[in-house]
């Protein structure tokens, strides 16, 4: 049987390090070349590592929210053969493909907790309870189907005996007899929550932000939009506004090229970009990601729409590559269908600008004298101020809100 050693292997262009996720294997474990090992997460995409042999895991190094680096052993296996020790290291192609085939952010959750909230059985339901209790019960008169349980399960406790007897009722006023509650759930920040918090510290920390709002009358764009949508042809998805606000931006970003760039702190100098990179801040089950249009100013609205779908999909079941999730020149925030009044989103560091987008409302308006109901958006901006001027900032969201209010121009 001879030891095999396993590096961390280089799993992106510039990764030198990588967060641990969790652990598919434990010491003793038997496992087959290519079966699962270990979840890494590094620039927002979690890795998932496979086994490079047959063979049975004698140590693993690190446990989940520690760092390894690339090149660094992470887990040692028995394997067939001599007696020899073998030092296995493997390339990214051996290891991942760029789609990433799997996106597992796991929190282990430590329950600390002195009482849990009682449940209530259903009627019929099988009465839980030790023989002591059940014994301490028929001493004291007490019917256990009356008792609501807080234990495991529902199982009734010494305690819910004497909280019955305190009450003198299995039922409060208002029910079932509450009970204060002192547990605490202590969730570890690993994994992509971890890269958030990073990433929103970093942002707020060094970008002087400044917010700019404004109302945008869409009823004309919602006729339009409607319109399109009726008559699309087979294999056309169904226009929301985002896709309209995209080529819109294609048009403001080209007359403003200075809120399309990175600010480089450390460099101190700022990238005007040519192309338009839309990020697309997507909440998912596992946290936010911003998935990337790239190129929109070569697409039509159609393609837009479809490449935003993909995208967002992508970042909702883990099938998202490191590279649909890189390369954004601009970001766009949807707070959709709950609107609000107003935001103050934070700027996807390096750009130097965010557009949040509210959801259309019909409100009453004033036009020439009269009162008509409209279809008014909000939108809510933030900017760089080290890079971007209140003017600059404001005339591209003004240049927007011309856009959308006579949607024709978006394609002229």
């Amino acid at each position: 049987m001879g030891k095999i050693e396993f590096r961390l292997p280089d799993i992106g262009e510039g990764v030198v390090e990588g967060e641990i996720v969790s652990w598919h294997v434990k010491v003793g474990d038997s496992v087959k070349e290519d079966d699962p090992i270990l979840d890494v997460m590094t620039d927002k995409a979690t890795v998932t590592i496979p086994s490079p042999t047959d063979g049975i895991i004698k140590s693993i190094q690190g446990k989940a929210g520690e760092m390894l680096k690339v090149g660094q052993v992470c887990i040692v296996f028995e394997g067939e053969g001599g007696s020899t020790e073998e030092v296995v290291e493997v390339t990214e192609e051996e290891t991942i493909t760029q789609e990433i085939k799997e996106e597992k952010i796991v929190e282990k959750v430590v329950e600390k907790t002195t009482k849990a909230t009682p449940q209530v059985r259903k009627k019929g339901e099988r009465v839980m309870a030790s023989p002591a209790v059940r014994k301490k019960a028929r001493e004291v008169g007490i019917n256990l189907n009356e008792v609501s349980g807080s234990g495991p399960g529902g199982r009734i406790t010494h305690t819910d005996l004497d909280s019955w007897k305190e009450a003198g009722s299995p039922v409060a006023a208002a029910g079932v007899k509450r009970t204060a509650l002192s547990g605490v759930k202590e969730v570890p920040v690993i994994g992509l929550r971890r890269k958030i918090a990073e990433q929103m510290s970093k942002s707020y920390s060094t970008i002087a932000h400044f917010s700019y709002f404004e109302e945008v009358d869409v009823t004309n764009l919602e006729e339009l939009r409607v319109h399109l949508n009726n008559n699309r042809k087979e294999g056309q998805p169904k226009l929301t506004y985002l896709p309209f606000i995209m080529q819109a931006l294609v048009k403001a970003l080209s007359e403003h090229p200075k809120c399309n760039a990175h600010y480089l702190d450390e460099e101190e100098k700022i990238l005007q970009y040519e192309a338009i990179n839309l990020g697309i801040a997507t909440q998912t089950d596992k946290g936010l990601f911003v998935p990337v249009v790239k190129n929109v100013e070569a697409q039509d609205i159609w393609e837009s729409a479809s490449e935003m779908m993909r995208v967002s999909k992508a970042s909702r079941d883990g099938t998202a590559s490191i590279k649909d999730l890189q390369g954004s020149t601009f970001t766009i925030t949807s707070l959709g269908r709950m609107g609000g009044l107003g935001a103050t989103p934070i700027i996807n560091h390096p750009e130097v600008g965010i557009l949040g987008v509210h959801n259309a409302k019909d409100e009453p308006v004033v036009i020439d004298g009269r009162i008509e109901v409209r279809k008014i958006m909000r939108l809510s901006s933030s900017w760089d101020h080290r890079v971007i001027d209140g003017w600059d900032g404001a005339m591209l969201i003004q240049t927007l809100k011309k856009l959308l209010e006579h949607p024709a121009t978006i394609f002229m």
